[in-house]
This record gives C-alpha cells, structure tokens and sequence, in this order.
C-alpha cells in the first residue's frame, strides 16, 4: 500500500497544486504507508468547481436513477469489500475482521439511501382555498462539504456521501488525513459503478489547510460535520457568517449505569465494549460507568480482571487495536498522569505498551480509573482512546442526575431488570440516544443519531432524517 494518496477532483486524481505530500503511518508499527496530497485553498476550489459544474445534471436525474447509481455502488462495494476492509484495516491498526465488518455496515447503509430515491417524499395537503392546490417537494441544497474523521473510516464516508448524493447534491469530502486512502478507494469505486464525473470529489489535507476553505467557499451550500465539539464550534460560526446549513455530530462523554439488579454478567461485558472496543475511538464510547454502591465492588473487581484479559493488537483474534496516531496517544497519557497526579486511582492500564509486540505501534493499555471528580479534565473531556472512569452512586436518582450532570448528551445506557427504571432512565436521560441492557454504542442505517449539548447542533443523520440535512423543501400552491 505504500505509495501515493493523490485528490480525486472531477472523476481524476489529481495531485495537490502545491505539489506537496505529507507521510501516513501505520498506527501497528509506525512504518510508511502512504503519502498524502496536502492540499489547500486552491485544492479546494478546484473541487467545489468540479462539483458546481456536475451538480445541476445531477440534480435532474430523476432521483429513482440516481438511487439506482448508488445501488450499483453497493454492489460494487459488495464485489470489493474485501479490498476497502484491507485498507481499513491498515490505515486504522483494527482488526482485519473488524474492518470487514465495519465495511459491510457502510454497505448497509448504502443500500438503505439508495432505496430512498423511491421515497425522496413530499407531501400533498388541502387548502382552505377554492381550486388550490398545496404541496411540498424536496430539492438538493447544491454542492455539500462533508468532513469525517478517522474512527470508522469507510463508515463514516457512506454515512455523509449517500444520503447527499441521493437528494441530488455533488459532494467534495474532506477525508480524514489519517485514513485517506480510504476515501480514495471509495472515490474509484463510485466512479467505475456509474457515478458521474465531478458528482463526488475527494480532498486530501490537514483541517486546517483543506478543512477550512472548504467551510468558508461560498459555494458550498450545506456543511456535515462528524468530529469534536471545539472544532464543530469553530465551523459553526463560520457558517453563520454565510448562512449555510451546517450538521454538527460531535463529542460524547457517554453514561453507562449499572443498577443494583442488573445482570453483572451482560452489564460487564457491554461495559467493556462499550469503553474498548475501536480502542474507545466512538463518539459513543461509554467512557463513564456509573454504578449502584451496593454492587460497586464486585463490578469494579469483575471488571479490572476482564480488562486485564484483553488483548490489544490488530489480528483478528485481538480484542482492539492501536490508536490512530502517536500524537493522540501522546495526549491520552498525559491526560491520565494529570489525573493520576490529582488524586484518582488507575486501576488498571494507564500507559503506552512497550513489549516486543507493541512497542512500534501506537497502543494504550486498556484503562480503567476511579475516584475522580464527575467535573474533572477526565470526566468531561472526550479522550477518544480505551479510558474509562468508574463512579460510585447510592440509587437511581443518583445515578440519573450523574448521568445527566455532563457537558456532553450524545449516548447513554442503563443495565436493569425493572421495566420502570429502564423507561425511566430512557426518557429522563439528557442523551440523543438512549439504551436499555447493551451498549452505548450501535447505530443503524435506519434509525437517527445525534445528541444535545455540547454533542451536535440537534441534526440527526442518518435515517431519513438525514435528508433534511441534505434537500431544502419547497411549498408549491397551485391555483386553477
């Protein structure tokens, strides 16, 4: 894989003007994988140019074709899932398994938007007129701006380009700078299933470099965002200034509350999923697990020795892998020493694995912390890596009110046996979305994500939801 990740600008790739690269490591082993165009403003406007220019033919085909272009992308996909589960899984250090699996999820979820070209619905209503008649229609925004993160690379692609494309919008996708080519092969595979020249184009860069000129092009009509609640913020009032419509899916912070009659068994196991699998790198990490006094220690006992039983690596029998880049691991552990320095206890994990398996690579033990105030650097910092912080509470109300008590209201999870905690919890819980006995995590094609607070800007992608984001309804009045 180690060679060249050029921009892919009006169905070409194209190197960035400046004739600049910058390296990709392998998060395993820190070795080259690749290098990246490193591109900037003039990058960028040659992109949205490209997509301005693709976009009203686009918009013209009837939205059934268009959805039949994006299932002939699934498909495709499906032919190759192998090959983008690959690159995933070298770009990210996750499992091979994982990234198959992760893979097929995009496809899913392809496959949903796609089938939305048949229901791009409207509305048809009465007026109080005589001879009138009233409805509703969708129409594209124009060229979408649509910037991811690495976490879940291929995911997090399908998650913005299918359901802009199917309204009718041409995209320009500012990929993630430590998964680009992951985009890119996303990018080859759109256009040899059919997709227009110039109706997806990829920008590789830096945020600051590629990111911001393409939030602040007057020409891009709406604005999707997946990353953190500093950077969502900064876009935001950005947009403001130009009035473009923005979707912000930001920070989580997320709960995870243990009753005292839950089964500890499943309430562990999803505990642990929930705060280490991806290596915490989910915005709907269950980073803190909030649990009754009465059980509290024989959870915490159950929990430090099934942490301490996880493997860390990227084969496919390893339970998580490496963080994305040495910089983000680099800031977990101090972020723990300070922690650590303030009085909490680190009851397990806390460091950098430096054994001969590890010690090129960018991997944080599995890391469990206690007795840390709720209003801690901590306990309100999203860390994205495998941390999370155990809370003692006393009783339900308890456990709600800390669970609430937090910057952040993206996910939230609470393990019980009562019918009447769990409806509760559901709908008192400061949360976009909320989970009775799994995890914090698991969403579906179908279903809205988002959150409240500091988690978004109250948007929800995708389900269909996801199409207000990305078409601008218009009321039609008829008069005969």
């Amino acid at each position: 894989m180690v060679g060249q990740i050029p921009n892919w600008i009006g169905g070409q790739e194209r190197t960035a003007l400046s004739s600049e690269w910058f390296d990709k490591l392998n998060p395993h082993n820190g070795e080259l994988l690749s290098r990246v165009a490193r591109s900037r403003l003039d990058d960028v406007a040659q992109a949205v140019e490209a997509a301005k220019c693709a976009q009203p033919a686009w918009a013209d085909t009837p939205a059934v074709q268009r959805g039949l272009i994006l299932h002939k992308i699934v498909v495709a996909m499906q032919q190759r899932q192998a090959d983008i589960a690959r690159v995933v899984h070298l770009e990210t250090g996750k499992s091979y398994k994982d990234a198959f699996g992760e893979t097929g999820g995009a496809i899913q979820l392809g496959l949903f938007y796609a089938s939305e070209g048949q229901r791009l619905y409207g509305r048809t209503t009465t007026s109080g007129v005589v001879n009138k008649t009233v409805m509703t229609i969708r129409q594209p925004v124009g060229v979408a701006g649509l910037i991811v993160p690495a976490n879940t690379p291929i995911a997090n692609v399908a998650w913005k380009v299918f359901p802009a494309l199917i309204c009718g919008n041409a995209c320009v996708l500012k990929a993630a700078e430590d998964t680009p080519a992951t985009a890119h092969i996303f990018a080859e595979i759109a256009h040899s299933a059919g997709l227009p020249a110039g109706v997806l184009n990829i920008i590789q860069g830096y945020g600051e470099e590629a990111g911001a000129p393409l939030i602040e092009h007057p020409d891009v009509g709406v604005i999707s965002f997946t990353g953190s609640t500093f950077v969502g913020k900064l876009i935001a009032a950005t947009a403001a200034k130009r009035l473009a419509k923005v979707s912000l899916e930001l920070g989580g912070k997320n709960p995870l509350v243990v009753c005292d009659d839950a089964d500890l068994e499943n309430a562990v196991k999803w505990a642990l999923l929930s705060a280490f699998s991806n290596a915490g790198q989910r915005c709907a990490s269950g980073s803190r697990i909030i649990v009754f006094d009465s059980i509290y220690d024989r959870f915490r006992e159950m929990m430090i020795e099934r942490a301490n039983r996880l493997k860390v690596g990227s084969g496919d029998d390893d339970d998580f892998g490496p963080v994305i880049s040495e910089e983000q691991l680099n800031g977990m552990i101090a972020a723990i020493e300070r922690a650590r320095q303030r009085g909490a206890a680190i009851l397990t994990g806390g460091c950098r694995l430096t054994d001969p398996g590890h010690e090129r690579g960018f991997y944080l033990a599995p890391t469990l912390i206690e007795n840390i105030d709720p209003h801690d650097e901590v306990s309100e910092s999203e860390l994205f890596g495998p941390i999370a912080v155990l809370y003692r509470v006393k009783d339900f109300a308890e456990a709600l009110a800390l669970a609430n008590d937090s910057p952040y209201g993206l996910t939230a999870c609470i393990h019980t046996r009562s019918l009447q905690r769990a409806i509760e919890f559901t709908h008192k819980v400061q949360a976009g979305v909320a989970v009775v006995n799994a995890g914090t995590y698991g969403s579906e094609p179908h279903m809205p994500f988002g959150g409240l607070k500091q988690s978004g800007n109250g948007t929800r992608e995708p389900g269909t939801e996801a199409l207000d984001i990305y078409s601008n309804l218009k009321s039609i009045a008829i008069n005969q």
